[in-house]
């Protein structure tokens, strides 16, 4: 085989790879749908609520609570509880017995954004 044939056999064979990794790779529509999630305590107690103007995006949302150490956001604080939404999307950790600061993420899902919630304070 010459030269000039196997370039052209190596760009045919390099451009039919490149197809099929863009054709494997599905396109991932980004979030669109705005949701809020809360946070309130009483004592230890902490529970909240997912709401959208979608009511798609209230029910079987995953919500995970910080625990906040330092500074928030600073790179310490702690995963520490997670629940998933209700179909009214309520959630509740029930009583966790630990005071503190705390904040609850949202997560998002194919069509519904994420969302983070003011922090609160955990008495005893």
């Amino acid at each position: 085989m010459n030269i000039a044939l196997k370039a052209a056999a190596g760009s045919l064979l390099g451009l039919a790879t490149a197809g099929i990794a863009l054709a494997a790779t599905p396109a991932q529509a980004a979030p669109t749908i705005p949701s809020t999630v809360t946070i309130q305590a009483e004592g230890t107690d902490l529970f909240g609520n997912v709401s959208s103007t979608n009511s798609s995006c209230e029910p079987n949302r995953a919500v995970i609570v910080y625990k906040v150490v330092g500074t928030r956001g600073g790179g310490d604080d702690i995963r520490f509880a997670m629940d998933t939404s209700d179909d009214d999307g309520d959630w509740n950790t029930g009583n966790t017995g630990t005071a503190g600061k705390f904040y609850a993420k949202v997560k998002k899902t194919t069509f519904c954004k994420a969302d983070f919630s003011p922090t609160i304070t955990a008495h005893r």
